[in-house]
């Protein structure tokens, strides 16, 4: 009650405090003062007979939401700036007490003292406290006698019970402001003269620590360099508290330096602000100028936040792929519609199955390749840590023998990942690859078009720095990514389902995997060295290749390659140098097969049609096969096109369409003398290993006969340089097949069946061989002539000789003899091209 009371009095503009008065003096109101002063000037008006005391640690300093929330608790006022009796509440400690409690307490024999105003500073975390003496008393007095009580009863705030309040008798005239300005432990003291025009003193750093030092501890005073051309002059005062900070502005703003002093002549009045130190332009500045040490940090950050958030995303991503877990056929109320409606979805799941077997046809060739399926099934349930390897022409059907046939079981299971290699190595740029490669595996989220931003942030780095920061990484790092991250999925789909009251169940991991080879998945590497020519298709492959070795040796999966490059044997030994490949080659149909395969094929569309009508009534009708008589061209046609199945599905689609199987095996034939003509004959690169009199020499010697001897062909004079690299070009074009006995080469024949038919009809046109033969031959003569240019230098030097010795002879009379027949072979070269020519001439 008694502190209420006192509080009360601080409304009062002007209360009397005299020890030894017993009652209170009449007192006259006044305006109070707000945090801009009075009438809101900036300024407290002092008399000659007034003192100002500050207080600093009433508030906590430079938080402002909790006077703001005591607002909502007494709305009585507005704010405690101008509620001087919240104020007192809210503090640690009224001031006013203070002060009446210190003159009770003095033994300075103090006088009249008058409590006159009030001024709080909430973002300062004190006040300001007026009062006015008597001529027997001084201000000094007074505030010696507060700091002696405060120093004796010390008052420790709630909020912070390591400091006390302090009291200060205020020397400047102080600038009261509501400005945005927040206390800082730096304070800045600007010198500026006590007259208009005059000039000021700079004080040394000795006079202002004797001034500032005795509000509290200095860290460190920092004058204005001397040759700084500011104005005006200014110093740094940094102090070790920003309570001090606070309580020295308060108390020596505005206060005037004497002569006495060194202010000089005139005197120099302190102007102090508060000056924010730029911790952050620190940070800043230290990142700048250190980008050697912050830009590889912060690329070690993004990477392990990479690692830590997106990896495991990704391998969930990888593993939905491949069990299909969102895709809609394997929904639950999707598989709920097929159980309700069995009769039509078998039927439809039996047309689709047809036409998935390549419309009713590939049926016979599956019977006819039952044996490669057995196999490759077999093999799957070896614990053999090798790959199977299925090569074979293109239009062969390797990837419906192994995905639809060998793999239906996996199929289901959903153990199968396919990898297409085609797309991978079409794609265009690093970012582009990166992103068919994710697509296969379905590694997302995948950022490739960060590659690019990365690279031209490396570049910046190392513009910066010298060396680069590592941003971006390289395309075979983030290969290694996606494929590390398919690792982690597939062996998570191998080890489904196991559970540890098995027997076996307590085998490790990889022990487990290796007892259980059929409930490991299946990774399908389609199109393996598809454009392997091509500049930078080593990486895509070899990388592919070691995690494809690291899959088997690790027990994770089976590796299956289907590839049509028959040199695949080199590069996939640098993955597994050590392990025999299990090869399944695939060659062309038997010539009953592909009869078969043709005439079911024209049934097809026929058969489907007839499930669906009277059975009775159409039992009575005949296929379209056995409607059209010219079928039986067959017999003579097939064996002109052979197996392959490309070919096969390309002339029974012709028959379907109306041509008889003569014209529709002409028509093909045509279409692959053409495409030989262009692609072997006719353009000549200096990119291509073979030239076009290679290429013809091999189109006129099958056209002869079906099979060539591979040793006999790199007899040939167009073969003696470059002959093996030249056949090894075009086999790989396919224009021909080598066959090889033991792993050796020993015959040559046509790259595809029709190619046979297709080289007598280019070697039946009789310009078209002209003008081959013709360019052969011009080749050859400049050969025999090269030959015969070096053995005449030999001759020439040996007639040089001062003597004939005898033993020269049988070497003269040698290179006499092959001279001979180099000529005798030009003039018959010779006599060639004239005939040949006779023809250019004569036909078109």
């Amino acid at each position: 009650m008694l502190q209420r009371r006192l509080v009360s009095r601080v409304k009062q503009p002007s209360v009397l405090w005299k020890p030894c008065l017993q009652h209170r003096q009449p007192y006259q109101r006044r305006h109070s003062s707000g945090e801009a002063g009075e009438g809101n000037t900036g300024h407290i008006n002092v008399a000659p007979s007034e003192g100002i005391l500050f207080f600093n640690n009433l508030l906590p300093l430079n938080v402002r939401w909790p006077h703001k929330l005591l607002v909502l608790f007494d709305r009585r006022k507005a704010s405690i700036s101008t509620d001087q009796e919240r104020f007192a509440r809210v503090g640690a400690v009224s001031p006013t007490e203070v002060v009446q409690n210190a003159i009770k307490a003095s033994k300075l024999g103090l006088g009249e003292v008058r409590i006159v105003e009030l001024l709080p500073r909430t973002k300062e975390g004190g006040a300001f406290l007026k009062f006015s003496h008597d001529d027997a008393t001084d201000a000094a007095s007074v505030a010696e006698a507060v700091r002696v009580h405060l120093k004796n009863n010390k008052v420790r705030p709630w909020w912070n019970p390591f400091t006390t309040v302090k009291a200060n008798l205020v020397l400047g005239k102080p600038w009261i402001e509501d400005l945005f300005r927040l206390p800082s432990r730096r304070v800045r003291v600007e010198f500026f003269s006590t007259q208009p025009g005059g000039g000021a003193a700079e004080l040394s750093q000795e006079q202002l620590y004797s001034f500032f030092r005795p509000y509290g501890k200095l860290r460190d005073i920092v004058a204005q360099p001397s040759d700084s051309k500011v104005v005006p002059r200014y110093a740094y005062l940094d102090f070790s508290r920003i309570s001090k900070a606070v309580m020295a502005k308060n108390c020596l703003h505005g206060y005037t330096v004497t002569e006495a002093q060194g202010g000089g002549q005139l005197g120099t009045i302190f102007r102090l602000t508060y000056e924010k130190k730029q911790r952050a332009g620190w940070a800043r500045d230290w990142i700048v100028n250190h980008p050697r040490i912050v830009i590889p940090i912060l690329a070690a950050l993004i990477a392990g936040l990479s690692v830590a958030v997106f990896d495991p995303i990704r391998t969930l991503s990888i593993r939905a792929h491949v069990t299909r877990a969102f895709h809609i056929e394997d929904n639950v109320i999707i598989r709920w519609f097929k159980t309700q409606s069995n009769d039509l979805i078998s039927k439809v799941q039996q047309f689709r199955n047809q036409v998935d077997n390549g419309e009713g046809g590939m049926q016979v060739v599956w019977d006819d390749r039952k044996t490669d399926i057995e196999q490759i099934q077999s093999w799957l349930m070896e614990t053999a840590d090798t790959f199977i390897i299925v090569q074979g022409p293109r239009g062969s059907g390797k990837r419906e023998l192994v995905i639809d046939h060998a793999l239906e079981h996996k199929r289901a299971a959903h153990k199968v990942l396919v990898i297409d290699c085609k797309p991978i190595q079409e794609a265009r740029g690093d970012a582009a690859t990166i992103a068919a490669a994710a697509g296969q595996v379905g590694y997302r989220p995948v950022f490739s078009w960060v590659n690019n931003i990365s690279g031209l942030m490396d570049l910046a780095a190392q513009g910066m720095t010298g060396v680069k920061a590592g941003f971006s990484e390289t395309l075979e790092n983030q290969l290694s990514k996606i494929w590390n991250n398919t690792s982690i999925a597939l062996k998570s789909i191998a080890l489904e389902g196991r559970s540890k009251n098995d027997t076996d169940g307590n085998l490790s991991d990889d022990e487990w995997l290796e007892a259980h080879p059929e409930r490991r998945p299946v990774l399908v590497i389609d199109n393996f060295l598809h454009k392997s020519t091509e500049p930078g298709s080593g990486l895509v492959y070899d990388k592919l290749a070691e995690y494809a070795a690291r899959l088997t040796t690790s027990n994770i999966a089976h590796v299956i390659f289907l590839t049509n490059d028959v040199s695949f044997s080199k590069s996939l030994s640098k993955a597994l140098p050590d392990r025999v490949f299990r090869q399944i080659a695939l060659r062309d149909c038997s010539l009953e097969t592909a009869k078969r395969y043709v005439i079911q094929h024209l049934d097809f569309d026929a058969a489907e049609q007839k499930s669906s009508k009277d059975d009775a009534e159409e039992a009575r009708k005949l296929t379209p096969s056995q409607k059209r008589k010219d079928l039986q061209e067959l017999d003579q046609v097939i064996p002109l096109l052979g197996g392959r199945l490309t070919d096969l599905e390309f002339l029974a689609r012709r028959i379907k369409a109306g041509e008889t199987p003569t014209r529709a095996v002409g028509e093909i034939i045509d279409q692959s003398s053409s495409e030989i003509l262009k692609m072997f004959l006719l353009l000549s690169s200096e990119t291509r290993e073979w030239s076009p009199q290679q290429a013809w020499t091999l189109v006129r010697s099958l056209a002869a006969s079906d099979t060539l001897r591979f040793n006999e062909v790199l007899l040939l004079d167009i073969y003696k340089t470059g002959g093996e690299k030249a056949l090894a070009a075009l086999e790989q074009a396919e224009l021909i097949s080598v066959q090889s006995l033991n792993g050796r080469p020993y015959s040559i024949k046509p790259g595809k069946p029709v190619y046979q038919p297709a080289f007598q009809r280019l070697v039946g046109d009789k310009v078209l061989a002209a003008k081959m033969d013709l360019t052969l031959l011009a080749e050859a003569i400049g050969t025999e002539s090269k030959s015969i240019d070096k053995l005449e230098q030999e001759l020439h030097l040996l007639g040089e000789l001062p003597k004939q010795p005898g033993e020269l002879t049988s070497r003269i009379n040698w290179l006499l003899g092959k001279i001979a027949a180099s000529q005798t072979k030009i003039e018959g070269y010779e006599l060639e091209s004239a005939g040949l020519k006779k023809i250019l001439l004569s036909e078109y």
